[in-house]
């Protein structure tokens, strides 16, 4: 009976500590958060946001706009936002204001995307699939001087193709939209003679378009969100229409999005290839000390002239909380921003080129993680082992070439159809958006139609230029942040990022480990889940010595006490 009582008294310390381990591992679990803003961004986020569900991750997302992400943010409203441009302080139109109030924040990319122009032409029972549009003509058509698609200069954008007499109907953001923000910058840097008097003689950007260049009527509409723009586009009732929306929309809808003009001459579409190959001339803001660190000018963008540039390319960045007393933070929210953000700019960037998006380049990838280190270094309970930049799933940078972003260098020419002066192409012509494994076929695909497979060699930069360049005939190309000891060196080194301080040193082995025993990145909560392991295998154990031995116990004491009467 003596040992019945100490198995049982083992059993029931073991217990007791399996029970404080549960209960100390909750400490630092995670906790619902709430985010909001971009509708641009929207179906990248809520892709991760499904991904992260399905490891115990809570997190709410609100599509409500650029502009109404930040307030929420600023007004203490959200744990976290999404925007399309970063504070500005006022709206450059508007006068708006437009500040954290006082909260403290820091950017960190997400993702990349192009603004495309989905459009409604139907032509008795068909779709017109294949339109193509110059930045002059997109800006007269959104300032109404350009009002019917048989308009002289559509015709010579599509190579003399003239359509049918169709009133155009150009559809825009009703609320304050990054999307708007990303097309009205365009025009204010490249069509300001033409932009400036619709936008009440400012040539200067907006998140808040003018509708009908601020007249009482017109043929412009505006619709709230990505939705309802998309909504009214696709509606049958819409023949003529053209919106101003991110491509992923238009890619999930199957509506089609017009071939933009960029500065080599040739027509192109916001693909995850020229996206990405557009933004090799990125200049991004590398001051740490800036409140602006890691945000995006596009001037260079605009005009790069690799034919394969598809010239509204843009990032789009998250709002994270960086004091340590801010008022919405605990330790499990926090370690929840951290997961759920580090598993988006990592494994979840492999998921977003499929659906209309592109993927960030290497050193924005790190410079984000330095950022995630700010959530630790005001909370040192945050969790931030087990990260490595080896364990991301993404396509822009692949084992031993750190320094090139292997999208930009795999992205297929243009068909030679859809150069200013030939063509139309025909539908599907030009757009291939599949896995980076196919994209030689894709280019030999377009080779066939009249264009040339492989990469153009024209996409380079200098070092302090912006993002990931390459030179894809080469298959050479610096990886850069705008600053001279940004870019990754170019003998594969690993780049190693301090998740407290974000400073980045080389060492170790090259970027992306080939070795197969490489151990996955685990996020966070994955070793929290329950009791310690080893603890629940040695009470298992005394349970088991309890089920053996009190059969036998009972037996003993039974016949002991019949020998005694």
């Amino acid at each position: 009976m003596r040992a019945l009582k100490v198995a049982a008294a083992i059993a029931a310390a073991m217990l007791v500590m399996a029970e404080g381990s549960t209960g100390a591992d909750a400490a630092v679990t995670h906790a619902l958060i709430d985010g909001s803003g971009s509708s641009w961004a929207a179906n990248a986020i809520n892709q991760w946001v499904a991904d992260v569900g399905s490891q115990g991750m809570q997190v709410v997302f609100t599509a409500n706009g650029s502009a109404q992400g930040r307030k929420d943010y600023a007004n203490r409203t959200t744990d976290f936002g999404v925007s399309d441009i970063p504070y500005q302080g006022a709206d450059p139109t508007t006068g708006q204001p437009d500040n954290s109030q006082h909260r403290s924040f820091a950017y960190l990319p997400v993702a990349a995307g192009g603004t495309s122009f989905p459009y409604h032409i139907q032509v008795g029972n068909s779709l017109v699939r294949n339109l193509r549009l110059s930045g002059l003509t997109l800006a007269k058509i959104f300032t109404d001087k350009i009002t019917n698609w048989d308009d002289p200069e559509i015709t010579a954008d599509n190579n003399g193709r003239k359509l049918p007499s169709i009133p155009i109907i150009p559809v825009v953001h009703s609320e304050g939209a990054g999307t708007t923000a990303m097309f009205t910058e365009y025009l204010a840097r490249e069509y300001p003679s033409v932009w400036g008097p619709c936008n009440g003689g400012k040539a200067t950007e907006t998140e808040y378009f003018p509708l009908n260049c601020g007249k009482s009527s017109g043929p412009q509409r505006a619709q709230s969100g990505s939705d309802g723009v998309m909504n009214f586009i696709s509606n049958a009732d819409a023949n003529g229409s053209i919106g101003v929306e991110e491509y992923s929309y238009a890619l999930l809808a199957n509506i089609p999005a017009a071939k933009i003009l960029n500065k080599a001459g040739y027509y192109t579409l916001p693909t995850q290839y020229n996206v990405a190959v557009a933004l090799t001339k990125a200049q991004i803001n590398n001051d740490k000390s800036s409140p602006n660190y890691l945000t995006q000018n596009l001037n260079n963008v605009y005009v790069n002239s690799d034919k394969r540039t598809y010239p509204l390319s843009s990032y789009v960045y998250a709002i994270i909380p960086t004091a340590a007393n801010d008022s919405r933070m605990t330790t499990p929210k926090r370690q929840t921003i951290a997961d759920f953000l580090y598993y988006s700019i990592c494994r979840g960037q492999g998921e977003i080129g499929r659906i209309g998006y592109s993927s960030l380049p290497v050193n924005l990838v790190e410079a984000g993680f330095g950022q995630i280190g700010r959530l630790k270094t005001a909370d040192p309970g945050v969790d931030l082992t087990q990260r490595a930049v080896s364990t991301c799933d993404n396509p822009t940078f692949i084992a031993g070439h750190p320094e090139e972003n292997h999208l930009a260098v795999v992205a297929p020419e243009p068909p030679a159809c859809d150069e200013r002066g030939a063509g139309p192409c025909s539908a599907n012509v030009g757009s291939f958006n599949g896995a980076p494994s196919e994209a030689g076929s894709a280019g030999a695909s377009n080779a066939a139609a009249g264009g040339h497979a492989g990469g153009s060699g024209s996409s380079g930069g200098s070092a302090g230029s912006g993002g990931t360049t390459g030179t894809a005939a080469a298959g050479s190309g610096t990886t850069a942040i705008s600053g001279p000891s940004a870019a990754p060196s170019g003998n594969g080194a690993q780049i190693v990022v301090d998740p407290v301080t974000g400073q980045t040193q080389a060492a170790g082995p090259p970027l992306l480990s080939t070795d197969p025993t490489v151990v996955p990145t685990t996020l966070a909560s994955s070793d929290r889940s329950g009791p310690n392991s080893v603890l629940w295998a040695v009470l298992a154990v005394v349970i088991l010595l309890l089920i053996v031995s009190v059969p036998g116990a009972y037996v003993i004491g039974t016949r002991r006490a019949g020998r005694a009467q």
